[in-house]
């Protein structure tokens, strides 16, 4: 069957695709998003951000009741797991919000088609659906590929989502593992490494680079690191996998040092392959629309996210950048603005970045490192969290904010945050930075005493050496 045509029709209905899809609709637009899964939300609310963050959340709870509570005075004794609650906890977390967005569709009036998604003209997809029905196509003015990212494949480590896990496998655990080997030591790898080792799992995170989160500015790296060491963490860095082997309940992997060429065998319950994502491109008829990818795979578009083939759009994992749900969830509100004529455009370089283990590390703008390359000249204020009075009567003290900001004109070129609530925290400094902000703007806005927010403004005062407590 084929549709009366859509202005647009959405490919994905993560947060990319589906933000892109009701921001069009509310411009006026007829649209239809186009999405495989059985729920929206892509990646980032079913299998990622959502129900990872709901078990940093738990699991964090029970580290607390189980070791942190008695310096509060509160006596909690004979702590103990259920992780059966703890996990159904999460998928009705991710079912109320998967449900919110279905609503929003309908509230409006999205045309929501489950089915997988195929461009066979620059104005037309083929919808293959779920349940076994009959193909049949639909036509639209314009199409947008929203179509995300999947695990990227490590060399001689063949996930089962049994014993070799992906990140999937790895929130969907029925209990906790003795031992876990994470590869990878980005952002997904120390989050769902920090959950079950606070449920109690001996955690070894194998990285290839000589530091863990690669890209971070290197007070961020040079933290986190000593951080995850003191919880007990075993970081293996400079470190190859070599193999992976599954032998009963067990699993062995040979690493080897690229620091003096030592080969050595590591044993665990389970191992979790987070060395990254890559796009997710197959099967959607790019080449046959004779749409152009890169050498990575990723889809080449211009200023407006248009790809080389008029009416075809691209956003998110699928173009690279920053794989990040709230900087596709920007770019598809761009690209629906601009369809209507308007001035939709994203700002990269003010997206944050936020890691949610403890001390939580959230960055945005420029770091030192990128910086000194350019030869770009700078000043840096630093104040830490032991010197601030809400984080003292919280009990979560360790981490710092750095502000760095232009020698001449003071503008701030990035903030970069480990400690309590900085995930939160940076919002304040990507606000700063997308009105163009200097350091002295923040250090003379007024923050409410005692909040963890009087950090950033000393921080700022500190640009200038005049930070008042410390």
């Amino acid at each position: 069957m084929t549709n009366d045509k859509y202005d647009l029709i959405v490919i994905g209905g993560g947060p990319g695709g589906y933000v892109a899809a009701i921001r069009a609709a509310q411009l006026g637009m007829s649209v239809a998003c186009i999405e495989k899964r059985n729920t929206l939300g892509g990646t980032c609310l079913n299998v990622g951000c959502i129900p990872s963050k709901a078990l940093l959340q738990s699991s964090h709870h029970y580290e607390m009741a189980s070791n942190e509570l008695a310096v509060h005075g509160v006596k909690a004794e004979s702590v103990t797991l259920d992780l059966n609650t703890m996990m159904q906890r999460k998928e009705k977390v991710v079912l109320d919000l998967t449900q919110g967005i279905e609503y929003l569709f309908k509230k409006n009036s999205v045309a929501y088609i489950k089915g997988k998604g195929e461009i066979v003209a620059p104005n037309r997809v083929k919808v293959s659906p779920q349940e076994g029905e009959n193909e049949y196509h639909v036509n639209a003015e314009n199409i947008l590929i929203a179509t995300g990212s999947s695990v990227a494949p490590l060399a001689g480590v063949e996930i089962d989502e049994e014993r070799i896990l992906s990140s999937t496998g790895a929130l969907a655990l029925n209990k906790v593992p003795s031992s876990l080997v994470v590869i990878g030591g980005g952002v997904i790898g120390l989050e769902l490494g920090s959950v079950w080792r606070r449920l109690g799992a001996e955690v070894t995170v194998v990285e290839f680079m000589d530091t863990l989160l690669l890209g971070m500015d290197q007070d961020i790296r040079k933290q986190m690191q000593r951080s995850m060491k003191k919880q007990g963490m075993i970081l293996k860095l400079s470190t190859k996998v070599v193999s992976a082997e599954r032998h009963g309940e067990k699993v062995q992997l040979m690493v080897e040092s690229l620091n003096n060429g030592k080969c050595e065998t590591l044993e665990a319950e389970a191992v979790l392959v987070a060395i990254g994502r890559q796009p997710y491109t197959q099967g959607l008829g790019l080449a046959e629309a004779g749409v152009d990818i890169d050498a990575r795979g990723f889809i080449k578009v211009d200023a407006a996210y248009q790809t080389n083939v008029g009416g075809i759009y691209a956003i998110g994992d699928v173009i690279g950048g920053a794989m990040l749900a709230h900087k596709a969830e920007e770019e598809g509100v761009a690209v629906a603005e601009n369809l209507a004529g308007k001035s939709g455009h994203v700002n990269y370089k003010a997206i944050p970045g936020v890691v949610y283990t403890r001390p939580e590390a959230a960055s945005v703008g420029r770091t030192e490192d990128s910086l000194k390359e350019e030869g770009v000249e700078y000043r840096v204020g630093k104040f830490p969290f032991s010197a601030n009075a809400r984080a003292r009567c919280n009990g979560s003290s360790d981490g710092f904010v750095k502000i760095i900001a232009d020698a001449k004109s003071d503008r701030v070129l990035g903030v970069h945050i480990v400690g309590p609530s900085a995930g939160e925290l940076i919002a304040e400094a990507v606000l700063a930075m997308e009105f163009g902000a200097s350091s002295e703007d923040i250090a003379r806005t007024c923050h409410a005493h005692p909040s963890l927010g009087e950090a950033v403004k000393e921080a700022a005062l500190d640009v200038e050496g005049r930070a008042i407590h410390i």
